[in-house]
């Protein structure tokens, strides 16, 4: 396995499609929508297996001072292999000069994103309106 990172905005909708739904996020049933949402945050960098897509985090920021984790996902088959962890690296040194990098986490997820130097807020909570179930 050769792990190749990428900084592009332009991938077909099979194969967000396929990304997305192979982490069961409901956002992968509507892969046209994925396919503008790619081409609109500020920075997507993806993580491919020859031509298979395995993992993607996308951020948005305003411009100066706080960056907007949005996705992190990686295909379950290549998890525990450090490719979130160097994505994680790609957003830190992106937004080095940025005053805050935020995302929310699933309270399942928490460990991994500490363990990239996040922490919990004790402080605030995310909150939601969404029709999405995941």
């Amino acid at each position: 396995m050769s792990i190749i990172y990428k900084d592009t905005h332009d991938f077909t909708r099979e194969q967000l499609q396929d990304l997305f739904l192979s982490v069961e996020w409901s956002s992968g049933h509507y892969p046209e929508k994925l396919v503008t949402a790619m081409k609109n945050f500020e920075t997507v960098y993806s993580a491919w297996d020859g031509d298979k897509l395995v993992g993607m985090i996308c951020a948005m920021d305003d411009g100066v001072m706080t960056a907007y984790v949005h996705y992190l996902l990686i295909r379950p088959e290549y998890q525990g292999k450090a490719i979130g962890r160097e994505l994680v690296k790609m957003i830190k040194e992106k937004y080095a000069e940025y005053l805050r990098i935020v995302c929310i986490a699933y309270d399942t997820e928490i460990s991994f994103y500490e363990n990239c130097g996040f922490k919990k807020s004790d402080v605030s909570s995310p909150m939601f309106i969404t029709s999405l179930w995941t």
